[in-house]
């Protein structure tokens, strides 16, 4: 008897140690490897926030206003934007274009783009008054500087960051804005910006002449600029020491490399035409990421060994000394070895 129940406390025993393992690898693919003592990978850089679509309205031809109500909304600046959580889980980027001593509410606009991502044909099609949504942030890596004069460069949706600068700005301070766009029916508050600066808002429909709209900016000037990014090429082209504010990555460029996962003694090969984050994911599919254009923070991953060349618009001097984000930045060396 002894033995019999000797086998059966073993036996239920190695029951139990097959389902925790089970359990284990389902919530890590990498497993087995040692806990980092800070998780960076998928930590989010901002506590999540309810809010509900109090209106939508079009203000523009194909751009859509969204006024999101919510408790307790952290305070926010020109400049700042917000990660937008969709219903399907998509997160995307959009400026705060409404008033910053407005406690309750966020405002947001966005431009429907056919051949994109999905993210705003799903506002357009799916976000309606009354959806709840989760949003992020905010966060402000476009903030209004102290400066002498100011000049803003904006191209059809770019408008929205800038406008909360303008209504910021004293009676007294010199500024000029150059506002392009396809034509005045696709351009977003385009009424107000004009009545807010009369003849100090040049409206340009189609390609905007830089070099002679922009020949005489002052000395000191701080410059901004957000549009497309062959427009914040040019003014960058121009105007070195330009702000500008992204919603897409920098295009990537470079050869072929290789990354080591160092944790799970994987080597992969990343093709001059893909990226870090696809070629990690085709092994480790559980691979957390969210936005792919370098702006949440989600696929952030430790760097061990390897020259990084970032190209996200989000970490910090400090990060970027020993991290990456997987989804847009690349190796300027041959190799790198991330702790994964």
């Amino acid at each position: 008897m002894p033995k019999l129940r000797t086998v059966a406390v073993l036996a239920g025993t190695a029951l139990l140690a097959r389902r925790a393992m089970r359990r284990r690898i389902r919530t890590s693919p990498l497993w087995p490897m040692p806990a980092l003592e800070e998780p960076v990978s998928g930590r989010p850089r901002s506590r999540a926030l309810r809010v509900l679509v109090a209106s939508r309205e079009e203000v523009a031809q194909g751009v859509v206003q969204l006024r999101l109500e919510g408790r307790d909304l952290p305070g926010w600046e020109p400049g700042a934007h917000l990660d937008l959580v969709l219903p399907s889980g998509l997160v995307r980027q959009y400026s705060l274009c409404g008033d910053p001593e407005d406690g309750s509410s966020y405002t947001v606009a966005t431009r429907l783009v056919a051949d994109g991502r999905g993210g705003s044909r799903e506002v357009h099609e799916q976000v309606r008054e009354g959806t709840e949504l989760e949003v992020r942030g905010p966060r402000n890596r476009f903030p209004l500087v102290e400066a002498p004069s100011y000049v803003f460069v904006a191209g059809g949706i770019g408008i929205t960051p800038v406008l909360p600068m303008l209504r910021a700005l004293g009676e007294g301070v010199e500024w000029r804005l150059l506002y392009c766009g396809r034509d005045r029916a696709s351009m977003p508050f385009l009424e107000e910006v004009e009545k807010l600066g009369g003849d100090r808002v040049s409206v340009v429909e189609g390609v905007p002449d830089l070099d002679g709209l922009l020949a005489d900016v002052p000395e000191g000037a701080a410059v901004y600029c957000c549009g497309p990014e062959g427009l914040m090429a040019a003014v960058e082209e121009r105007f070195p020491h330009v702000q500008l504010e992204r919603f897409a990555a920098r295009a990537s460029t470079g050869g072929a490399f290789e990354v080591e996962l160092r944790r799970s003694g994987r080597t992969l090969t990343v093709p001059a035409d893909s990226t870090v984050l696809a070629a990690v994911r085709a092994q480790v599919p559980d691979t957390a990421y969210s936005c792919e254009q370098g702006f949440c923070g989600t696929c952030q991953q430790r760097v061990l060994e390897g020259e990084v060349e970032h190209r996200d618009e989000l970490l910090t001097d400090g990060e970027r000394a020993d991290s990456m984000l997987i989804c847009v930045s690349r190796a300027r060396s041959d190799r790198l070895v991330l702790d994964m």
